[in-house]
C-alpha cells in the first residue's frame, strides 16, 4: 500500500470525507474540495487576489492583503512556517469593513527575525484554499551587525570615536547637506530629463546658475556615456515613469546589451529593490525584445522617489516619481441612459489636475466622435460625455487620478418598440450630470486651497523674519569665531580638556549650521508646495523668480557668485551680510490663476485670448512672435480687473503666431492659428438649397461659388453616390466656382444633389434637390373592396409609386361588364384613390381600368380583377363580449369586430342577454337601432342576478351569426380584493417538484371579499424577479410546481384573486430546497445477501437499494480502505452499484457501503469470495493400525492455503457392494479413520476437495484388502445363455390426421422404437422429403417430427413415415387437408 506524506497544515478528515484538489484561476493558490458535487449557489473558498511577496527595510510598516471569495463566507486565518504570529505587538489581523472580503496581516516596525514564508488559509464547509507569500526584511543602519556595537565599546577605551567612524561604515538616516552643496539626486534626475524640464528641476533643487549647470551637465553626460558604452550598445526611447489606469505606474527604456547575461538592478532612493518577471509582484520587469518595462503595482504614498536602472554598476536611466496626492471628493455615479441619448459621468477632485484617465469597458476614452472630455476652469470638476449611447456602450466606466480611481455602470435602456425600429432619432438630452452640488463642492475646495496657500505664505514670511534676525547675529560674531578657529587649528593634536572644548565648539557651530540648513529646507519645501499648487494653471506658465535672461548682467553675476560654488575655484571665506533667501523665493508675488489657451479662428472672424492674474492692478505687456503688440483698429487690448484680454478683429493669415503676455516677471503664451477653410456665402447657399425643377429630357445646371485656401477637393453627389464626368454628366471647377451640368435628365436622377468642398482646414457642403417632371406611373393594385352589395360597388386602390414629380390631380376610370366587349368611360374623379359605383346590376361582375393624371400627362392604365355585385353576404361572428366592469345597476361590455364583414361595411351590432338557468335570449337593443361602437353599458339588469351576453354584427345584408356567449357575470358592485391565504405550507417535495397547500383567506365585509382563484409565484434565490407558475388562476387550494432544479433554493408565494383584483401575496417564512423531506438513509431490500461467491474471471456485482433525503454521500470501502481503481461504483438517488468487471482472488474481502447525509448514516457489509473449482488433493495412502479400522491420509490440495473454506470428502467402495459411499464430509484436516473394515474384502478410497464453488476431481487410494482364510469349496456351474435385445421397428405413437388453414404452420410427429435404431424416411405422395429444404425434419430419441412453415393448397395429400432396420420395416401414414 502506498503512503502519502502529509503537509504541515493538513487537517484530519473523517472516514469517507473527500479531499479533491482543484485548480484556481489565480496562480499559486491550492484548493481542496471536501465534496464531489457542490450544491447550487455554493462554492469552495478561493482567492480573488493573493498576498504579494514583499521585500522591505527593517523598521518599516509591512502588510499582506488577500481578497477571498466563497459561499458560505470562508473563515480566514494566517500562519507562518517557522514561528507563531500570536504576538499582538508584532502581528495584527484585520478585515476591511466596507468590502467585507479583504483581509490584512499587518506588521508595524518589521524586524529581520520576521523574515519567513507566510500562509493564508480560507475555509468553509465545502473546502479550503491556501496561498503563501514570502517576506524578506533588509537589515540596515545600526542593526546590520554587532560589529558597530563592539567598535563603539573599543572606542571608549583606546581611540577617538571620530577615528572609529572612518573604519566602520555607518549609514545615517538622512545625510546632512551643507550650505551651498548640491544634492547628488539633482544630477541623476537631470541626466535623464528632457530639456524643457531643466528649468523646473533647477527651481526644485534651488539651482540658479544655469550656465554653470549646463556646462557641468554636458561634462557629466560625456563621462556617463563612456561608462555606459562598456555594457550598452544602444540606448533610446526613454519614457519617464507615469501612473497607469488601475493603480500602477510604469517607465520604459529600449537598450541593446553587449552581454545578455549582465545583471540589471533597480534602485529606489539609492536602495536596491528586488523585482520579478511576474507582473503579479509589487515590482516587476516585462521584457519585449529590446524594450524593458519596469512597473509598480498597488501604488501607495511611500512609492515616491528616485528610481534608477543600473547595469553592471553603471546608472543607465533615472526617473523621479512623485505620487500625486489627489483624491475624489465626489466619485462618478451610475448613469441610466436611453438609447441614442448622451450619458455624463462627473467627479470632483481634491487637487486641481488638467487631465485624468477615463476608461470605458477596459478601453481608454479619448476626445473624439464618441467621447467628450470636459474640465472646469478650476480643474476640479471633470466630465466624460458618452455621445449617442447604444446598447454596446453599456458597461463599467472608471476615472483614475493619480493612485486613486472610481468606477460606475452605464446602463442603456434599449427601445424595443417595433414601430420605432430603424427610425430611432438622435436625442439631444443628457442622462446624468447637471448636479448643482458639484459646483458648490468645487467652490468650497477652491476656497480651502486658497486659504492653505495663504497660511503657507504667512508662515514663510514669519520664518524669513526669524532667519534675517539670525543672519544679523551671525554677521556680528563671524570675526571672533574666525580667530577662535585659527587658534584651534594651531593646537591640533593636543589632548586633554582644551581639545575636547575645541571639538565642542566645532560641534556647536555645526549644530548651528544644521539648524539654519533645516530652516532653509523648510522654506524651500513651502515654496515648492506653492509652485506645485500653481503649476496646474497652465503648462506654459513660467516662474522665473528674477532669473530671466532679460535681467542685467550685474544682477546675474551676483546670483551666480552668491548662491553657488563653481568647481575648480579656490574656496574662500566670506561673510554673509544679507538674508539667506531672496524675497522672490518667499513671496511668489503676482502669478497667473488662468493661463492662455491655444485657439483656432477662421479667416475674417474675430477672436480673443484671455488670461487671469492674481492681482487686479498689475500691468502687463502682450507680444506676438517676440514683438510687442499695441492697440490698433484690428487689435484691442482690454484690462478688466484680474482678466487681461487681447481681441483680434477680422483675422488674416498674418495674424497666426505665438502670443505671449508678461506681467511682473511671469509669462504665459499660446498659439493662435488662423484657418482658411472652404466658405460659401450664406445667401448663395440658401439659393442653392432651393429645388431645381426640369422636365424629362431637359438639362439641369448647378453652380456654386466659394472661397478658401488651395488646394481643395470638390466632389458632387447624387443621392449619396459620387458623380463622375461622362456623356450625360459634366463637372467644371475653377478657383472660385464649381458647376455641375446634367443633360437629358430622366426621373431616376431626381433626388438630393450635394457638393462637398474640402481642404486642410475643413469641409463644407451644399445640398440641393433636383426634381425631374414626368407623367406618373400606373396606380398600384390589387384593389381593396369596401362594399359589394346589390346596389353599389365601392373599392379603393393605392396611388402610383412615382407621381412624376408633381401631385396626381385626377384618376380616369373605365368599366366593362363581364361578357361584353365594350368599355364604358366613367370620367375623371378627384385625386382620392377611391370610387363608389352605384350604376350596377344585381349579380353581375365588372372589371375596371384606372389611370392617373398629373400636369405632365396620363399614366398607363391598371386593370382590376373581376368584382361581383349584388350577392348577399352576412358578416361573421364578433368576439365573445368581455366584461369590463360590473355594478349593481350596470354592466359594461366590449367586443372585437368580426374579421369577415360580408363584403360591406358594418353598420352596427345587436346585443342579447340571458339569465343563468334560462334558455331564452332577450334583446338589449332593437334591430332597427343597432349599437354603433364596440362597447355598450347594459343598464337593464337586476342586482344580484347572474347574466351572460352575446353580440351579432349587422351589415347592409342583415345581422350575422351571434358570437359565443360571454362568461357569467353578477350584477353587483365591484368586489374588494381578497386577503392573504392562510396556513401556506409545503406538503411534499422531490428533487424536481414541490407540492403546496393552503387555506382560503378570511372574508371581511367592506375590507376583503371571497377569493375566486389563486396564483402561485416562484423566485430562484439567485434572481430578484418573481415568475408565475400558472397563467390562469386555479380554484383549488393546492398546487404542484414542476421542473425545479435539484438542490436549488427557491422562494415561493401565493396570491389570492377575484374580480376585484389580486390580494397581498403570502410567502413562505423561509426559502425551500428542491429536495425530498429529510430522511435518514435506510436500505429498502428485505433480504440482502451478506455473502457472495464469485468464480475467478467472472464479474461481481452488488446492488444496494436505499431511500435517503437529501441526496446522500455514498462511500464504498474494502476491508476498511477505499476500493481500488478497477472497481466501478455507480450511484443514483435510490440505488448504488459496485461492479468488479473481472474478479480475481485478491478481490476477496468484506465490502462496506456507507450512506450518509445530514440526517444520519447507514452501513452494510457484503463479503465477496472470489474462488474457482478446487484442485484435487495429493496422493492418498491407507494404513491399518487397529484391526477393523484403516487410516486414510492424503496430501493437502494446493488451494487449501488460499481458501479457508475448503474442506475434504472421503468416499469408500468395497468389493461386495461395488458402490461408492460417502463416509466422511467437512473434513478440515488431511486424515480420516475408516471403521468396520471387514477381512476378505477389497476397499478403495477416494478423497475430494470441496469449496463454495464446487467439487474437485478425486484422488484415489490403492486397493486395500485384508485376507481371510476360508475352506475351499468346489461347485459346478452350468453355462449361461446370452440375452438378445434386438427388435423389429414399430410405432409407439402413430401419425394423426391434420387439417390446417392456409398460410398457417403445420406440425406432424410420431414415436418409433427398434434395435438397432431404425432409419426413418418421410414421404409425400410417395416422394421422399428428407432432402427437401422446405420441410424441417428432426429425429430425437425416436421422436420423429416434421414442420411445414406455411401451408398451401399444394401441401394437401398423404404423408407417410417408413422406419426400417436390419430386422424389418414399419410404415405409418396420415392425410393433411388444407382449408381455404
Amino acid at each position: 500500500m502506498k503512503s502519502f506524506r502529509k503537509s504541515k497544515e493538513e487537517e484530519p478528515t473523517a472516514l469517507g470525507q473527500l479531499a479533491i484538489k482543484k485548480k484556481s484561476k489565480v496562480p499559486g493558490v491550492m484548493i481542496t474540495q471536501f465534496v464531489e458535487e457542490l450544491p447550487a449557489g455554493m462554492t469552495a473558498p478561493d482567492f480573488i487576489r493573493k498576498p504579494i511577496a514583499l521585500t522591505i527595510q527593517e523598521g518599516k510598516f509591512a502588510f499582506f492583503k488577500a481578497i477571498v471569495s466563497g459561499n458560505p463566507k470562508p473563515t480566514v486565518h494566517w500562519a507562518r512556517n517557522n514561528g507563531e504570529i500570536t504576538d499582538p505587538e508584532k502581528y495584527k489581523t484585520s478585515i476591511d469593513p466596507v468590502s467585507d472580503n479583504e483581509y490584512y496581516l499587518e506588521m508595524p516596525e518589521v524586524s529581520p527575525e520576521q523574515s519567513d514564508t507566510y500562509k493564508c488559509f480560507a475555509t468553509n464547509i465545502y473546502g479550503k484554499a491556501v496561498v503563501t507569500a514570502a517576506l524578506n526584511v533588509i537589515e540596515v543602519g545600526y542593526k546590520k551587525s554587532k560589529a558597530l556595537q563592539d567598535a563603539r565599546a573599543a572606542a571608549t577605551k583606546t581611540e577617538d570615536f571620530k577615528n572609529l567612524l572612518t573604519k566602520v561604515h555607518v549609514e545615517p538616516d538622512k545625510p546632512e547637506k551643507k550650505e551651498g552643496e548640491i544634492d547628488p539626486k539633482f544630477w541623476d534626475v537631470l541626466m535623464s530629463a528632457e530639456k524643457k524640464d531643466y528649468e523646473s528641476i533647477c527651481r526644485e533643487f534651488g539651482v540658479t546658475n544655469f550656465r554653470w549647470m549646463l556646462k557641468t551637465l554636458n561634462a557629466k553626460k560625456v563621462e556617463r556615456q563612456e561608462e555606459q558604452a562598456k555594457f550598452i550598445e544602444k540606448l533610446s526611447n526613454l519614457k519617464h515613469i507615469e501612473v497607469k489606469p488601475g493603480g500602477g505606474a510604469e517607465f520604459e527604456i529600449e537598450m541593446s546589451l553587449k552581454d545578455p547575461n549582465v545583471k540589471i538592478f533597480l534602485f529606489k532612493n539609492g536602495e536596491m529593490i528586488p523585482f520579478n518577471l511576474d507582473s503579479e509582484e509589487k515590482h516587476f520587469l516585462k521584457k519585449t525584445g529590446k524594450r524593458y518595462t519596469f512597473g509598480i503595482r498597488d501604488l501607495g504614498g511611500d512609492d515616491g522617489g528616485l528610481y534608477q536602472v543600473i547595469v553592471g554598476g553603471v546608472p543607465i536611466f533615472s526617473t523621479d516619481f512623485k505620487v500625486p496626492m489627489v483624491d475624489f471628493l465626489v466619485k462618478i455615479q451610475e448613469v441610466n441612459a436611453k438609447e441614442r441619448e448622451d450619458a455624463v459621468f462627473e467627479c470632483v477632485l481634491s487637487t486641481p489636475m488638467s487631465t485624468i484617465h477615463w476608461v470605458g469597458k477596459n478601453q481608454p476614452c479619448e476626445q473624439g466622435e464618441k467621447f467628450d472630455i470636459e474640465v472646469s476652469d478650476d480643474m476640479l470638476i471633470h466630465r466624460l460625455v458618452v455621445k449617442d449611447c447604444q446598447k454596446i456602450d453599456a458597461g463599467i466606466y472608471s476615472a483614475s487620478a493619480g493612485i486613486k480611481s472610481c468606477n460606475a455602470f452605464l446602463i442603456v435602456q434599449v427601445d424595443n418598440d417595433p414601430a420605432n425600429k430603424g427610425k430611432k432619432v438622435r436625442k439631444t438630452t443628457r442622462a446624468g450630470g447637471g448636479n448643482e452640488d458639484l459646483a458648490k463642492i468645487a467652490a468650497e475646495q477652491q476656497a480651502k486651497l486658497a486659504k492653505e496657500r495663504e497660511e503657507r505664505m504667512a508662515l514663510a514670511k514669519q520664518m524669513k523674519a526669524e532667519m534675517d534676525a539670525m543672519a544679523a547675529e551671525e554677521s556680528e560674531s563671524v570675526p571672533v569665531e574666525t580667530e577662535e578657529e585659527e587658534a584651534k587649528e594651531g593646537k591640533e593634536g593636543k589632548e586633554g580638556n582644551d581639545g575636547m572644548e575645541g571639538r565642542k565648539g566645532k560641534e556647536g557651530e555645526v549644530e548651528n549650521d544644521k539648524q539654519k540648513t533645516n530652516q532653509n529646507n523648510k522654506i524651500k519645501d513651502m515654496n515648492n508646495d506653492n509652485n506645485e499648487n500653481n503649476e496646474h494653471n497652465n503648462k506654459n506658465m513660467s516662474n522665473e523668480n528674477g532669473a530671466n535672461e532679460n535681467e542685467d548682467s550685474s544682477k546675474q553675476k551676483k546670483l551666480e557668485l552668491g548662491d553657488e560654488e563653481i568647481p575648480g575655484e579656490e574656496k574662500r571665506k566670506r561673510v554673509r551680510t544679507g538674508p539667506l533667501l531672496q524675497d522672490s523665493i518667499i513671496d511668489p508675488g503676482v502669478h497667473f490663476s488662468q493661463g492662455l489657451s491655444d485657439i483656432h479662428v477662421i479667416m475674417g472672424n474675430s477672436t480673443e485670448m484671455e488670461c487671469k492674474l492674481s492681482s487686479t492692478t498689475c500691468e502687463g505687456t502682450w507680444y506676438k512672435d517676440g514683438e510687442q503688440i499695441k492697440g490698433s483698429d484690428n487689435i484691442e487690448i482690454i484690462h478688466d480687473g484680474a482678466f487681461r484680454k487681447l481681441i483680434l478683429k477680422n483675422c488674416k493669415e498674418e495674424d497666426s503666431g505665438t502670443y505671449r503676455f508678461e506681467a511682473d516677471g511671469r509669462k504665459t503664451e499660446a498659439i493662435c492659428t488662423v484657418e482658411d477653410p472652404p466658405r460659401i456665402n450664406p445667401d448663395v447657399l440658401a439659393d442653392f438649397a432651393k429645388p431645381f425643377i426640369v422636365k424629362v429630357g431637359q438639362s439641369a445646371t448647378f453652380k456654386l461659388p466659394f472661397v478658401g485656401r488651395e488646394p481643395m477637393k470638390i466632389s458632387w453627389y447624387n443621392e449619396g453616390e459620387e458623380l463622375e464626368s461622362d456623356k450625360h454628366i459634366h463637372i467644371e471647377n475653377s478657383l472660385s466656382e464649381s458647376r455641375l451640368i446634367l443633360s437629358k435628365c430622366h426621373r431616376k436622377v431626381s433626388g438630393e444633389i450635394k457638393i462637398k468642398i474640402k481642404n486642410e482646414y475643413g469641409t463644407i457642403e451644399g445640398i440641393s434637390r433636383l426634381i425631374v417632371l414626368d407623367r406618373p406611373t400606373p396606380p398600384l393594385g390589387p384593389v381593396e373592396i369596401i362594399e359589394a352589395s346589390s346596389s353599389a360597388l365601392e373599392f379603393k386602390w393605392r396611388p402610383p409609386k412615382d407621381e412624376g414629380g408633381c401631385p396626381v390631380t385626377n384618376y380616369i376610370l373605365e368599366r366593362q361588364q363581364l361578357g361584353r366587349n365594350s368599355w364604358v368611360k366613367l370620367g375623371k374623379i378627384p385625386g382620392e384613390a377611391k370610387y363608389r359605383d352605384t350604376d350596377i346590376d344585381h349579380g353581375r361582375k365588372y372589371c375596371y381600368h384606372i389611370s392617373a393624371v398629373n400636369e405632365q400627362g396620363v399614366s398607363e392604365m391598371m386593370e382590376t380583377d373581376d368584382i361581383q355585385a349584388g350577392t348577399r353576404a352576412y358578416p361573421g361572428q364578433p368576439s365573445s363580449p368581455k366584461v369590463v366592469s360590473s355594478f349593481a345597476n350596470c354592466i359594461n361590455l366590449e367586443w372585437i369586430p368580426p374579421s369577415n364583414t360580408g363584403g360591406t361595411t358594418i353598420v352596427g351590432y345587436h346585443l342579447e342577454k340571458r339569465k343563468k338557468g334560462s334558455n331564452l335570449w332577450g334583446s338589449v337593443n332593437q334591430l332597427n337601432e343597432p349599437i354603433k361602437g364596440q362597447e355598450f353599458a347594459v343598464k337593464d339588469v337586476i342586482e344580484g342576478m347572474e347574466y351572460e351576453f352575446r353580440v351579432a354584427a349587422i351589415n347592409t345584408s342583415g345581422a350575422g351569426e351571434p358570437s359565443t356567449p360571454s362568461e357569467f357575470v353578477i350584477a353587483r358592485d365591484p368586489k374588494k380584493p381578497p386577503g392573504q391565504v392562510i396556513d401556506l405550507k409545503v406538503t411534499d417535495s422531490t428533487y424536481t417538484t414541490l407540492s403546496l397547500g393552503w387555506s382560503k383567506p378570511r372574508e371581511e365585509e367592506g375590507v376583503q371579499d371571497e377569493a375566486k382563484g389563486y396564483f402561485v409565484e416562484l423566485r430562484p434565490a439567485t434572481t430578484p424577479e418573481w415568475g408565475r407558475c400558472n397563467n390562469n388562476p386555479i380554484t383549488m387550494t393546492s398546487y404542484n410546481i414542476l421542473g425545479l432544479k435539484s438542490m436549488a433554493m427557491y422562494w415561493v408565494r401565493v396570491i389570492a384573486t377575484n374580480s376585484g383584483g389580486e390580494g397581498e401575496p403570502k410567502a413562505l417564512d423561509n426559502y425551500i430546497l428542491a429536495m425530498p423531506p429529510p430522511v435518514r438513509p435506510q436500505f429498502t431490500d428485505r433480504k440482502m445477501k451478506s455473502f457472495i461467491v464469485v468464480r475467478a474471471g467472472n464479474s461481481a456485482r452488488i446492488n444496494i437499494n436505499f431511500v435517503a433525503s437529501p441526496m446522500p454521500n455514498i462511500t464504498w470501502l474494502k476491508d476498511g480502505m477505499p476500493v481500488l481503481k478497477h472497481v466501478t461504483v455507480s450511484n443514483s438517488d435510490i440505488t448504488s452499484q459496485l461492479l468488479i468487471p473481472t474478479a480475481e482472488r485478491h478481490d476477496t474481502g468484506i465490502y462496506t457501503i456507507i450512506i450518509k447525509n445530514m440526517v444520519g448514516q447507514e452501513t452494510f457489509s457484503v463479503e465477496i469470495r472470489v474462488t474457482d473449482d478446487p484442485k484435487p488433493p495429493g496422493p492418498v495412502e491407507v494404513d491399518q493400525n487397529v484391526p477393523g479400522t484403516v487410516t486414510v491420509t492424503w496430501t493437502a490440495s494446493p488451494d487449501e492455503k488460499r481458501d479457508d473454506r475448503l474442506y475434504y470428502i472421503v468416499s469408500r467402495r468395497d468389493s461386495v457392494k461395488r458402490m461408492w459411499q460417502t463416509v466422511a464430509d467437512h473434513l478440515f484436516n488431511n486424515k480420516f479413520t475408516a471403521l468396520n473394515i471387514m477381512a476378505g474384502r477389497q476397499y478403495n478410497f477416494r478423497v475430494y476437495a470441496k469449496n463454495d464453488m464446487g467439487l474437485s476431481e478425486p484422488s484415489e487410494s490403492p486397493v486395500w484388502e485384508v485376507t481371510k482364510k476360508k475352506d475351499k469349496l468346489s461347485a459346478t456351474y452350468s453355462a449361461s445363455k446370452d440375452c438378445n435385445f434386438e427388435t423389429v421397428p414399430s410405432f409407439l405413437v402413430p401419425l394423426k390426421t391434420h387439417s390446417s388453414p392456409e398460410s398457417y404452420e403445420c406440425y406432424m410427429s410420431c414415436a418409433v422404437r427398434g434395435n438397432p435404431t431404425p432409419h426413418v424416411t418421410w414421404y409425400y405422395n410417395d416422394i421422399s422429403l428428407n432432402t427437401n429444404t422446405n420441410y424441417l425434419i428432426t429425429n430425437t430419441c425416436g421422436v420423429c417430427s416434421m414442420v411445414i412453415l406455411r401451408v398451401g393448397a399444394k401441401d394437401s395429400g398423404e404423408y407417410k413415415v417408413i422406419a426400417e432396420n436390419s430386422l424389418g420395416t414399419a410404415v405409418c401414414s396420415t392425410k393433411l387437408t388444407v382449408k381455404k
